[in-house]
């Protein structure tokens, strides 16, 4: 099989946009979009359940990797759906109408199922959740040229692109719970997210990505009916 898709990285720039006072949201194309909430206490992660892959086959495009390949950073992804099988999604603030699922990279000898709930509460401040399937393999992307010199510069790495390892997580919290802000730890990657449908995912998402989330939610579709 072929080893990898092309993709961009996002890079961060730390601008906020804040919810309008008394505003639920607004819905363009059926499709409810929310700013930002303020910071609050948030209860804690409530376990880690893992239900065997979805027995899909991964794409003719992407290859199936037990580890991540020498040179490529290693990151996680998260698909977050809710009960009514809807994926969480957000827009970034450093690229303008470009929305995507949580990611981020996994920190040296850390678990990937640890790296996935510790970004997802780091981006979104969600604990309530937990894992009920992963993509069995690692999908890769290369970072553009330019992209790839400013990260080197930033992360003072030079990293070819980025090997993620995606995960199913159920929301089990409220709606609520949903920050932008995060948990504080870290800068703020989003200024309004949505539950979207499977298609809707792929329509909003850049055109860099979406060979990407065609995979993830291939892979995930048993789940999400």
């Amino acid at each position: 099989m072929a080893s990898s898709c092309r993709c961009s990285i996002l890079l961060n720039r730390p601008i906020i946009r804040r919810r309008p006072s008394g505003t639920r949201g607004f819905s363009p194309a059926s499709v409810s979009f929310h700013l930002l909430r303020k910071p609050r206490n948030l209860g804690t992660w409530i376990r880690c359940d893992s239900s065997p892959p979805s027995s899909s086959a991964p794409s003719p495009s992407l290859s199936s990797m037990e580890a991540p390949p020498e040179g490529y950073r290693p990151n996680v992804g998260i698909c977050l759906v809710n009960s009514s099988k809807k994926i969480f999604a957000a827009s970034r603030l450093d690229i303008r109408d470009a929305w995507q699922m949580p990611q981020g990279g996994i920190d040296g000898g850390e678990d990937p199922r640890h790296a996935a709930m510790r970004e997802l509460r780091e981006e979104t401040g969600v604990s309530s959740a937990e894992i009920l399937a992963e993509v069995p393999y690692w999908l890769t992307y290369d970072f553009p040229p330019d992209v790839r010199e400013k990260l080197k510069i930033q992360w003072g790495s030079d990293w070819k692109g980025q090997a993620q390892k995606w995960f199913l997580m159920k929301f089990t919290g409220k709606d609520e719970e949903i920050n932008l802000l995060g948990d504080g730890t870290e800068k703020p990657e989003f200024g309004e997210w949505s539950w979207m449908s499977p298609d809707q995912i792929i329509e909003h998402a850049v055109d860099f990505k979406k060979p990407v989330y065609k995979e993830i939610l291939n892979v995930f579709t048993p789940h999400l009916q």
